[in-house]
């Protein structure tokens, strides 16, 4: 199964890395909270606080870290989301600008839409997961189950699919738009630019053979049919294999109200 999961990233991974991580890195607040379960090494270089959870708290950090292990595990061919930073790119999303909604319209009304319409519901995606994440632990609680983190790999893998494939209600949230949240913020912190906090090492893109953000390509536009093979770059990439981060670079615009309501509430 582990590996059927990296197959998949390998034959459709190219795709999303080459439309990039639809979600942006803002301005994240101090540190603070607690150190992450796995301390993965790797960051890129400025990247400040990289292995320091600014918005999951130790519980979230835990079930976050299980569940992106499980959804892209490692492998013979590299390591896994964990290894590659994962989590603590969700993390920096979602104590950022795109996960306050800074472009989300947000007045309502709120109903339920069809499935074209997208996401309906009136959670920012902080708010969904730290809504979701909380119901999820005092059900794990009530029923004095293990929580999802210390269960065996193939219950979590059961425990995931049961999100994927339901409807349950986690304090407001269906659990299968929390696993697609959570499954789309997975594949993106794996297969995004590393200046985003995620595929460290670049893991995900030689997973799929990606050459990243290679600007010039002056000297291989006349030689077709040939692979073009060399170590990927980064958008960030000075050359020398240094990221640099930008944290002072804020977001702009702000949450969209003056549109008026529609049905659904987008």
């Amino acid at each position: 199964m582990d590996e059927q999961r990296r197959f998949f990233l390998r034959s459709a991974g190219a795709v999303a890395a080459a439309a990039g991580s639809a979600a942006s890195l803002a301005q994240a607040p101090a540190a603070r909270g607690a150190q992450g379960p796995s301390g993965a090494a790797g960051a890129p270089a400025g990247l400040a606080g990289a292995d320091t959870y600014v918005f999951f708290n130790p519980d979230e950090a835990a079930f976050v870290e299980a569940a992106v292990e499980r959804l892209i595990p490692s492998g013979e061919d590299g390591p896994g989301a964990l290894d590659a930073g994962v989590a603590y790119f969700i993390d920096r999303q979602l104590a950022g600008a795109w996960g306050a909604g800074e472009r989300l319209y947000r007045s309502g009304p709120w109903q339920s839409g069809t499935p074209s319409q997208g996401y309906q519901l009136p959670f920012t995606p902080a708010e969904l997961f730290r809504t979701a994440l909380a119901a999820l632990g005092q059900q794990a609680a009530a029923s004095g189950k293990a929580p999802f983190q210390k269960m065996s790999a193939t219950a979590q893998d059961d425990f995931l699919h049961a999100l994927q494939t339901g409807h349950h209600d986690l304090g407001g949230v269906p659990s299968d738009v929390f696993f697609e949240s959570l499954w789309g913020l997975t594949v993106e912190g794996f297969l995004g630019d590393p200046v985003y906090g995620g595929n460290r090492g670049m893991a995900g893109w030689k997973l799929i053979g990606f050459p990243g953000a290679y600007a010039n390509y002056y000297h291989y536009i006349d030689q077709h049919g040939l692979r073009f093979d060399r170590a990927p770059i980064s958008l960030a990439d000075n050359g020398r294999g240094v990221v640099h981060i930008h944290p002072d670079i804020p977001a702009t615009g702000g949450a969209l109200q003056a549109r008026p309501p529609q049905p659904g509430g987008r």
